[in-house]
């Protein structure tokens, strides 16, 4: 994850940002999956639990299943922004957690979506404090985990 080094200004920035954001992570996991399936409604019949498929964003996000996935996700980043001068020790976690994202039928593509979800979330949660050099620090640090987690997809699927 060396192209994914973030300079000590953009640690900075984003250990300062999540701060505001980690007091309540299921709160700002709820507003960043409702962008995403805002953005991209085709991902909802991708989470199914128990072999229920939901009906609508609003009964995905009230499952208690889907609670649990939040709060995953939303420790996933805490992972990485604990892990900032060290990225790559993430490397084979977050390789093994594309493969399981591969196994479910998500796409590569569908990260895209999911970064927008994540800056949308973070602008809400930060309101003034989420400058340009806020947004430009989580871009390149979504980035370094997006491409880390794409290793885990075969060859072909990329």
């Amino acid at each position: 994850m060396e192209s994914g080094r973030l300079s000590s200004t953009e640690q900075a920035l984003i250990r300062e940002s999540w701060q505001k954001v980690s007091s309540n992570l299921l709160q700002h996991g709820i507003i960043l999956f409702t962008r995403l399936f805002d953005l991209d409604p085709d991902l909802l019949p991708l989470f199914q639990y128990n072999c229920r498929q939901f009906s609508s964003p609003q009964e995905c996000l009230s499952s208690p299943e889907f609670l649990d996935h939040i709060r995953k996700v939303m420790l996933v980043i805490d992972a990485a922004v604990t892990h900032l001068e060290n990225l790559s020790s993430l490397e084979e976690y977050l390789a093994n957690l594309g493969k399981k994202h591969q196994t479910v039928g998500v796409k590569v593509d569908s990260f895209s979506a999911v970064g927008e979800s994540l800056l949308f979330m973070l602008e809400k949660c930060l309101g003034t404090a989420f400058s340009p050099d806020v947004r430009e620090a989580w871009t390149r640090l979504y980035g370094a985990v997006v491409k880390a987690m794409s290793r885990g997809w075969d060859a072909r699927e990329s």
